[in-house]
């Protein structure tokens, strides 16, 4: 069950993911396509197609990305530096190629009122008061790396992705039969009584000599190691630390709130709703006549009764994104709409109903329900975020100079950190208990943790000479350089010094040995002959009711044969111990509706995940795949 719902979970990240690729790869241009890909032979090959590399880098960076949204900062990027990790991005960078040479096959489209629907579902576009704030909307766009018409491109193409699989994994079905199956073992209850046979108890009959401890602390000395570590001192350069030292002057607001007004200037939106009565513009003549009739006999009721609108649209509009809600558009601007609409739409009067208006999408019939003026915000308003922005504007530009003379002060004045400190008016800070490796606990933004520092700082020139380290890139516009201020090399603690943690567990695991020895031989013993004794109370049990029972044992007791009763099973625990259960009874539970019902929807989602996998499988059929092993395995300079 759980790899279906994770092979679905992929599979949607992949089909989002076809977002990153270039438009000419995902539109299916030849020529660029034949440009594009003669740029290198690339890391693996889609019939004569190659992946390239820095896609390859790319794909590694977005799943960094990815994963540190999911878990955050203390996400620890070196499980992603694996040779199992690049293998599934490469995977997933090839179905993606796949699937976007597939969709760009298909003749499909979004219509404008749709993508309008989705950018208002931004958080901060619409404000409070209703407005489109069509400056908090270049601000989102611009976080996403894009530009307004950018991210309604990548939007639009999202849609249209979702048409192509809505079908494939709608496509999903599960007999009822085999629901109620499943979800009739999930409800099987048993009476079971459990016998705990734990370490502890054997405790006294372990006898440990100083022949296994040693034997222990040899084998085990990877446990007893302290690794190297360094006290260091460190210094800082990034945009942030630049940015702090400028200082905006009220004219350079002013000028700059002058400049980009329009940035701060709100167009005058509108609402409406519309009845869409489709015909496309590929329909033949004799359904656009059809349209057109159904259409003018709507506007013609609406003449008559215009209240009526709202329930007319429920019943007849073919708008699946306004239909439920009576037509509604809510408020947009102008150009955000067809242009017919649009036209039509800023015409009217508030109140008014439209003519009939043809689309490339069918016979629109539309009414002006509101009008909201443009306006535009005050310069107190704004004045703070403006100085920010400057600060960030000027610290930007200012980095480029900076970090050349971050780098040249660091090599030629290599023995301390104080002259590029004080020419750049950067703080030396302090870090003591540095390892080769980043700290699991520390948040991957803290510049001391990353791994390309920590390689900087335990170089033979930096360890052995005292040198600074070069500067290191540990974040976009964010350089750092350390030197040694003490260094401690690794060790090895003493044997007596952990001799009593080292008996504790030689006598645990010695312990849990002879438990499971003892367990083993009176679960025989119950088998042949039943007895109770030593057993708790009967309690019961099932797949939904585990009653504390370690998951290992619970799956142990659910499968065992119960045709004879009473049954026994018994697993090991590890270092806990062993159990033996006794099932002395078993029924069938009882049915929750509600609960059948979710668990027949996971099965139909595990359904449509199977078909989507088809999909893939299908399409890799269709192409040739060759994969270069050894740029695989090989390090990645870009992989995180």
């Amino acid at each position: 069950m759980f790899e279906f719902i994770r092979t679905h979970q992929r599979l949607m990240q992949i089909l989002l993911a076809v977002l990153i690729l270039p438009s000419f790869v995902l539109f299916g241009n030849p020529d660029a396509l034949r440009s594009y890909f003669s740029k290198e032979e690339g890391i693996a090959k889609i019939g004569k197609v190659p992946v390239l590399q820095a896609e390859f880098d790319q794909a590694l960076r977005d799943r960094l990305d990815n994963m540190r949204q999911m878990y955050g900062p203390d996400f620890d990027t070196k499980l992603l530096n694996t040779v199992e990790q690049r293998q599934s991005v490469l995977d997933e960078l090839i179905e993606r190629k796949l699937i976007a040479y597939d969709f760009s096959q298909k003749d499909l489209t979004v219509s404008k009122v749709s993508l309008q629907s989705l950018i208002a579902q931004i958080p901060g576009v619409v404000t409070a008061d209703n407005r489109f704030d069509s400056a908090a909307y270049a601000r989102y766009a611009a976080s996403q790396g894009l530009s307004t018409d950018e991210y309604e491109r990548r939007l639009k193409l999202r849609e249209e992705i979702r048409q192509v699989i809505g079908p494939v994994a709608s496509a999903a079905f599960v007999p009822k039969t085999v629901a109620a199956r499943l979800s009739a073992i999930n409800e099987q209850e048993r009476e079971v009584q459990m016998l705990m046979l734990k370490p502890e108890d054997f405790a006294a009959r372990v006898k440990v000599t100083d022949e296994m401890l040693k034997a222990y602390y040899e084998k085990n000395a990877a446990q007893f190691e302290i690794p190297e570590q360094i006290n260091a001192e460190y210094v800082v350069l990034n945009s942030d630390a630049l940015a702090e030292q400028i200082t905006v002057a009220d004219a350079d607001v002013q000028a700059y709130y002058k400049a980009n007004e329009k940035s701060y200037t709100t167009e005058e939106q509108r609402r409406a709703s519309h009845i869409l009565i489709t015909a496309g513009k590929d329909s033949s003549d004799a359904d656009k006549a059809k349209a057109k009739a159904k259409a003018a006999d709507i506007l013609a009721q609406l003449r008559k009764k215009p209240e009526d609108f709202a329930k007319l649209a429920k019943e007849n509009s073919e708008d699946p994104g306004s239909k439920e809600k009576g037509g509604d558009l809510d408020f947009f601007g102008k150009g955000m709409m067809v242009p017919q609409f649009d036209e039509s739409v800023f015409k009217l009067k508030q109140g008014e109903i439209s003519d009939l208006v043809q689309s490339d999408y069918g016979f629109h019939i539309i009414t002006l329900t509101a009008i909201r003026p443009a306006g535009v915000k005050t310069l107190d308003e704004v004045k703070a975020q403006i100085a920010a922005d400057i600060k960030k504007q000027k610290a930007a530009k200012a980095y480029k100079e900076a970090a050349e003379t971050f780098g040249n002060v660091l090599y030629e004045q290599g023995d301390s950190l104080k002259p590029a400190a004080e020419k750049l008016k950067l703080k030396i800070q302090t870090v003591n208990g540095l390892t080769r490796n980043s700290k699991p606990g520390v948040p991957a933004t803290v510049e001391t943790n990353n791994p390309k520092f920590l390689k900087a700082i335990f170089s033979d020139d930096v360890v052995k000479k005292k040198h600074n380290t070069e500067a290191v890139e540990v974040a976009p516009n964010t350089l750092i350089a350390g030197r040694i201020v003490e260094y401690k090399p690794a060790s090895k603690r003493p044997f007596e010094e952990v001799k009593a943690v080292i008996q504790a567990q030689v006598t645990a695991t010695e312990a849990a040995a002879l438990a499971e020895k003892e367990g083993i031989a009176k679960l025989a013993a119950l088998k042949t002959a039943d007895s109770t004794a030593g057993f708790a109370e009967a309690k019961v049990v099932s797949r939904l009711k585990n009653q504390d029972i370690p998951a290992v044992a619970l799956v142990d007791l659910m499968r065992a044969d119960v045709q004879k009763l009473p049954a026994f099973v018994g697993t090991h625990l590890g270092n806990a111990g062993y159990v033996i259960f006794r099932i002395g009874k078993v029924t069938a539970g009882t049915p929750d509706a509600a609960r059948r019902a979710s668990e027949a929807q996971q099965l139909t989602s595990m359904q449509s995940a199977q078909n989507l996998y088809s999909y893939i499988e299908l399409l890799k059929q269709k192409s040739k795949v060759t994969v270069n092993k050894a740029a695989v395995t090989a390090p990645v300079s870009a992989a995180p």
